[in-house]
């Protein structure tokens, strides 16, 4: 499999980075044309290849080197194939939703993966509904083919030199590594004019992973907790939670003095303010090491998990989850949780590690019973409160559960929640009526009620 190195420009020369700040503006005005142009309807089914040789063909001109320009272009089309591939996820949960015939379901599915969804009315409005028209919002990236750039190594440490604006002079950059890059390269000019060379390598698959099967509840306070009780990376609630109010109150401060800058009369006072407190590159940099150390707290969480499992059963959170609201505080703690990182390092380490990452559908997972299966309980904080007064702890309650739901017959991973939670009160509905009949046997004349959480 591929993963992305990073690698930093060490010390770059303010020239430099001007020069290459400039060209990547000229080809974000490439960027942006593309995804006006082929970023919807009318890019389906069109290659950038199509579009390369239509361009050429028209003898466009752009401020650019020729090499320069096309990359770019190949890198926008697949930016805009991919997110119609995502549109294409919610587009299925659509299709689940309308019509259950399996003969239907399979034509959908089909002309929906093989892009004949614009000659059909009702895939069409549907991909119109959840694929948006995207426009681009990059202009600090350059692509850099591999053949069109050199490294050699001076002064203890690499250097790259790629095209510059003027033909035939290129640019050297040094880096903060003795290892050159290879491949494509992508050139990120940030904010505070830091230099970032990102470039894909080959990493064996090692198969060193466990031989179990495991079920894991994604959490704030902690990254994973598995089917087993244990809780891996409980510092994460934390580390969250103080970066979320520490910008809080960073962000309403910032505001006091832009709008004390925006209402002054005093023009030197107003730049003043913009030059000297509302600057973002120490920001930016408190924020990169809080990302960095969410990121490591993530990825040993997952190692350990995959220590000992061979699969893994997740929940698949890719669907917004509407209605939740638990205050304005929390809200916005719980606006910076990781899902995607856990995700990603879910993906990845289980790639490279040799185990299998299984998502299922999360419907119900937290508010279920996993001793029986039904809705017979109800969840308060870190309790799970059944109804024969057992308290369990609720983040292994749902881990259990969302490993029984691996196996379950009837509920699969794009079943609607109305039908989940249809398919679950009919089991409650029965295993009471079993209880019900078992302690009148037992007793007679007995008025026991039994709860549920449904009710």
């Amino acid at each position: 499999m591929k993963v992305t190195r990073i690698l930093h420009a060490k010390r770059p020369n303010p020239g430099k980075v001007a020069a290459l700040r400039e060209q990547a503006r000229r080809l974000g005005q490439v960027r942006s044309e593309v995804w006006q142009r082929f970023g919807s309807i009318g890019g389906v089914g069109v290659s950038d290849r199509q579009i390369r040789d239509q361009w050429l063909k028209d003898k466009r001109v752009f401020p650019v080197s020729a090499n320069a320009w096309k990359e770019t272009l190949r890198d926008a089309k697949g930016d805009i194939t991919a997110c119609m591939e995502a549109a294409k996820v919610k587009a299925r949960r659509c299709i689940w939703h309308h019509t259950q015939d399996k003969t239907e379901q399979k034509r959908l599915f089909t002309a929906l993966r093989a892009n004949d969804w614009t000659s059909d009315a009702y895939l069409r409005r549907i991909m119109r509904r959840t694929w948006a028209r995207g426009h681009n919002h990059t202009h600090n990236q350059i692509i850099v083919r591999s053949d069109n750039y050199t490294t050699f190594h001076l002064g203890g440490r690499a250097w790259i030199k790629i095209p510059g604006l003027v033909k035939g002079q290129r640019i050297a950059i040094p880096l903060n590594t003795t290892i050159a890059p290879t491949g494509m390269l992508r050139i990120i000019i940030t904010d505070d004019d830091r230099i970032e060379v990102h470039y894909a390598v080959e990493v064996e698959s090692k198969k060193d992973c466990g031989e179990r099967t495991i079920g894991v509840d994604k959490g704030y306070s902690e990254v994973l907790v598995d089917s087993d009780g244990d809780h891996h990376g409980q510092e994460l609630g934390q580390v969250l939670t103080e970066q979320s109010d520490r910008l809080k109150i960073k962000y309403q401060r910032r505001a006091k003095l832009r709008a004390l800058a925006n209402n002054t009369r005093n023009p030197r006072k107003r730049e003043h303010i913009h030059q000297f407190n509302l600057g973002r590159k120490k920001l930016n940099r408190q924020m990169g090491k809080t990302h960095a150390q969410v990121r490591d707290i993530v990825f040993q969480s997952v190692h350990a998990v995959v220590d000992k499992a061979a699969v893994i059963a997740a929940e698949d959170l890719t669907a917004p989850m509407a209605g939740k609201s638990f205050g304005k505080n929390i809200n916005r703690r719980l606006a910076a949780w990781t899902k995607g990182v856990i995700a990603e390092a879910l993906d990845s380490v289980s790639s490279r590690r040799g185990s299998a990452v299984v998502l299922v559908n999360p419907a119900y997972t937290s508010q279920m019973d996993s001793r029986n299966g039904c809705l017979l309980g109800k969840r308060q904080g870190d309790r799970f409160h059944c109804f024969d007064g057992v308290v369990l702890q609720a983040d292994q309650n749902a881990a259990q559960n969302v490993l029984a739901r691996l196996s379950d017959p009837d509920i699969e991973r794009f079943t609607p929640h109305r039908t989940v939670k249809a398919i679950l009160q009919a089991r409650t509905e029965r295993l009471r009526l079993g209880l019900l009949n078992q302690d009148s046997s037992c007793s007679p004349g007995s008025n026991r009620v039994l709860s549920t959480e449904s009710e």
